[in-house]
Parts: structure tokens; sequence; C-alpha cells
């Protein structure tokens, strides 16, 4: 595979994972397994992962004070991110607090865009406008009985969208000076180090289900998470952050594909819309 392309077939096994792992997420959910509890599987998932990528590199990862800053940086700004998003969508509702967090990118592009220097062609900027829009209307959710309450939401929500918009920069810029191995290895500790954060958020007054449809289910679920991270790491260390990550951005395309198959769930007219834009903006960006 040649380099200039390997970008391409790591960004699209992150996009297709992600997808499958966004209809197949609230599985074990509605069984009774809170998702704060599946963010801790999910941590645990990420340990095979990291297993893997190490002995990929003979377990040779950068412990330079930089490469560690670096690494744990890129885990605290995503895994830190799902938690405060456990907390808005508390306090918030989810129809607009999705749709406001999943145009991240933007943050992403302009950070790689002033920083890092990079450059496309019109076409592609084409593309990378159309993600965007697609990105929003495949985030929305309808609009639900429960209210906000106050602005603690909003907050938390603006710290969300910095935080995964900072976070596939600094992704991609420690690409330039780390393996993206490493990187994934220091992801993988600071998901698990954050794992306690997530236990005392969890509603233990509330039944939990500790059979097989919980916790367990949930790796088989969280683990396509985790595949997709790490190959979200090889893709941005031979592609450019301004197409890679609007490209992956696109996981619902599949997640809503899915969930038409297996839940017979037809998606409304803001989703449509979606599906069109995505499909626009995935031809565009892998030509």
């Amino acid at each position: 595979m040649k380099a200039s392309r390997s970008w391409l077939f790591f960004a699209i096994i992150t996009t297709v994972f992600w997808g499958v792992w966004g209809a197949l997420i609230e599985v074990p959910q509605k069984a009774g397994f809170p998702p704060t509890l599946g963010y801790i599987v999910w941590a645990f998932t990420m340990i095979p992962c990291a297993l893997v990528a190490m002995y990929l590199i003979d377990w040779k990862i950068e412990t330079d004070k930089r490469s560690v800053f670096l690494g744990s940086a890129i885990g605290l700004l995503g895994a830190g991110g799902q938690l405060l998003l456990f907390e808005a969508l508390l306090q918030g509702t989810a129809y607009i607090i999705f749709p406001f967090i999943s145009l991240y990118p933007i943050l992403t592009i302009l950070l790689s865009v002033v920083i890092l220097k990079e450059k496309t062609n019109l076409l592609k900027w084409i593309g990378i406008g159309t993600a965007l829009v697609a990105i929003y209307f495949l985030s929305y959710q309808e609009p639900g009985s429960s209210d906000s309450r106050g602005y603690l939401w909003l907050v938390l929500s603006l710290f969300v969208f910095v935080a995964w918009g900072l976070q596939a920069y600094v992704m991609k810029f420690s690409n330039e000076t780390m393996k993206a191995e490493s990187i994934f290895f220091y992801m993988a500790v600071t998901a698990l180090v954050l794992s306690p954060f997530a236990w005392w958020m969890t509603d233990f007054s509330q039944p939990i289900n500790w059979g097989f449809k919980g916790p367990y289910l949930a790796a088989l679920v969280h683990v396509l998470n985790s595949v997709g991270a790490l190959m979200l790491v090889y893709a941005l260390r031979y592609g450019k952050a301004i197409i890679v990550v609007p490209l992956t951005g696109l996981a619902p395309v599949i997640t809503i594909v899915l969930s038409l198959i297996l839940y017979s769930v037809m998606p409304g007219s803001m989703l449509m819309i979606g599906l069109v834009f995505a499909v626009v903006a995935i031809a565009i960006l892998s030509f």
C-alpha cells in the first residue's frame, strides 16, 4: 500500500468501526448497563489494542517528557471530553448538544491550517465543507420532553467541543515526532486513569445489568471504538488532519444505515439531508 493513500485505508476503517459502534452502543445501555460503566469497559478494551500496537514496535515506546506529555494530553482531551459529555447530557438536551459538539472538526481544521500550515486543493475544501454540513445534520437528535437546566450544559458542551477539536490537532502534531503506537499507549493509560471518575458518576441507585448483556456485551461493542481510535492515529500519521477528521466524522452514516436494518428505524428529514451531504463529501474526500 502506498503511503500517500494509506491514510484513506485507516480512515475508512475508523469510520466503519465507529459507525457500527454507534449503532450497537445503545444495546447494553437499553439492557440496563449505564454509559458511565460503559466508559470503564471501553477503557479496558483499549488494553488489548495497546498491546498489539506496542508489539508492532517491539515494545519500544517513547518515554521522554515531551512524548509523555503529548500522549497523555491526547488521552485526557478525548476521554475527559467523554466524561464531560455525560454530565452535559444530564444538564441539557441531546438535540442541541450533539449537533454543536459534532462540529469540533472545525477547530481541528482551523488549528491545522494556521499552525501546521496544511493545505489542499479547492475540490477538497468543498468536500471538507460538505462533510461539516453533513456531520451537523447527521448528529441531529429529535427534541425530547426534557428541558435544559441552567447554562452549565452549554459550558460543558463548549469544553467538549474544544477538547475533541484540540485532541485531533495534537494527535496530528504529535505524529511528527512520536510513533503512532506510543500515542495510542498513552491514550489507553489516561483512559484507565479517568475510570474512577466514571465510576463516581454512576447512579448505583438504579438497577444495573451485570449479566452478559451488561459489561460483556458492552466490551464486544466498545472494542470497535478502541480499534477505530487506533486506526485514527495511523490515519493522522499519513494524512492531513483537515481531511482525515471530517471524513471520520461521517461515521453516523454507517450508524444510520445499520439502525435502519437492525431496528427498522426510518431516518427523519434532517438525517436524510445529512446522508445526501455525506455521500457527496465521502466521494470528494476519497477521490
